[in-house]
């Protein structure tokens, strides 16, 4: 940190030059004047890495800025912040760590890493007297972290309720509006550049499923890790899902769910049913939106941009003009809050309701077993409906909540019945009418 006038000015190493990064230059060029005069000081980037210095980019960066070692980068004595946004786990785990272990304050939007080693890297910013903010990590540009960690800190948050992946929720989007399938709806997101050639981590859940873990982590004070999250994709999804929903009064969206009950914590990700007058059914395309339940401020949902460049550039500025003034008033922000160590509820003792569509055989008695099978697992059913006759009898089931290894073996008992052909499609559902 150097002080020109009456004004300090602290030195930015910048790691990735991507489209959040590049956003993240620009506006700190842009924006110089009025990022220093709300943060009290001045910003000054001195270094830029990345893995190719003659790629052209666009947004110009000066050619003097740029480096392909980061580790020198980090470790330099000027340097006071580092931004990370390269995302994986290493080489980031490591160049944080160096980062951290010097003094240097870090800004990251790398989810993948602060849901395995988010632990690791609070106490190293602890131990090394420097922040760590990441409000980036989750939702893009909606403020989400911060309220949870700092708003509610005098409340108890019961749940938290999400959608978390704008590309998958605009393929399931594009499927509910369209009657698309999935391979149509995802080949068209990729088209728009909502989805990544190799769609695996958004379409498999890994995304939304290392975001749960730090919202678990951040709303019920207990470490969660991506490991402790049940994790569904949307691949298995189909056509007669969404119209089979539409015939409920549903949609499908996949879901983040973390919820706090007696017995500990759970998180979970899968997509599921929601009811058309849900607020979550709502967010179209490929926003996201939290909704967030606590014991006194009761229900809040949280709205907005869940990625791109700029929307997730405008939180990785939130969280450096915060790290800014820490620094100038000689604090530091929150350490991670494990205090209440809550146990890890397993995903069998999670509470859902499943809907169920069955290819059955059209002939009298077909209910009463089947209804019986429900019975021994103590499964109460709520809806069931016929359609069709003959062999293209289908029964369709909602139940009533029950313990998710409760619904399972139901499932399965119901598979090895004479009188049911096939199990043909299963899903939860979520919330209740009218919340």
């Amino acid at each position: 940190m150097r002080t020109t006038g009456d004004r300090a000015t602290l030195k930015v190493a910048l790691l990735g030059c991507g489209s959040v990064g590049s956003a993240v230059y620009r506006l700190l060029a842009e924006q110089s004047a009025d990022l220093a005069a709300r943060a009290g000081a001045g910003l000054e980037v001195v270094g830029v890495a990345v893995r190719d210095v003659g790629r052209v980019r666009s947004v110009p960066v000066d050619p003097d800025l740029l480096t392909v070692d980061a580790a020198a980068l980090v470790t330099r004595p000027d340097v006071d912040i580092v931004i990370e946004l390269i995302g994986g786990i290493e080489p980031a785990r490591s160049l944080l760590l160096a980062a951290l272990n010097s003094g240097k304050s870090v800004v990251t939007a790398n989810k993948a890493l602060l849901a395995t080693d988010r632990a690791i890297l609070h106490e190293a910013a602890r131990l090394g007297g420097a922040d760590i903010y990441y409000e980036a990590a989750v939702a893009g540009a909606i403020p989400l972290l911060r309220p949870l960690r700092e708003s509610l800190a005098g409340d108890e948050v019961r749940r938290v309720l999400g959608i978390v992946n704008g590309t998958t929720n605009y393929i399931l989007d594009q499927m509910d509006t369209s009657g698309a399938d999935f391979g149509t709806a995802l080949a068209e997101a990729q088209a728009l550049g909502y989805a990544e050639e190799d769609p695996t981590a958004d379409i498999a859940g890994y995304d939304a499923a290392a975001k749960a873990a730090i919202l678990a982590s951040i709303a019920f004070h207990t470490q969660v890790t991506v490991s402790d999250v049940y994790r569904e994709g949307i691949t298995e999804v189909t056509a007669a899902d969404i119209a089979n929903a539409k015939a409920l009064g549903c949609v499908v969206k996949l879901l983040a769910i973390c919820e706090r009950s007696s017995g500990g914590v759970s998180a979970r990700v899968h997509p599921a049913m929601i009811p058309r007058v849900h607020p979550l059914a709502a967010v179209r395309e490929a926003y996201n939106a939290v909704f967030v339940e606590a014991e006194s401020a009761g229900r809040l949902m949280f709205y907005g941009a869940g990625a791109g460049g700029q929307p997730t550039a405008s939180a990785v500025l939130g969280d450096l003009v915060a790290v800014v003034r820490n620094r100038l008033a000689g604090l530091r922000g929150p350490d991670a809050s494990t205090y209440a160590g809550l146990p890890l509820v397993p995903i069998g003792d999670a509470l859902t309701r499943y809907y169920m569509q069955l290819d059955v055989a059209d002939r009298p008695g077909v209910l009463a077993p089947i209804a019986d099978t429900f019975a021994q697992q103590g499964v109460s059913i709520k809806a069931m409906r016929q359609e069709g006759r003959g062999d293209d009898a289908n029964l369709m089931i909602v139940t009533h909540t029950a313990r998710e290894d409760a619904l399972a073996k139901t499932v399965a008992d119901l598979s090895t019945m004479t009188a049911v052909r096939a199990v043909a499609s299963v899903m939860r559902v979520e919330g209740e009418d009218g919340e």
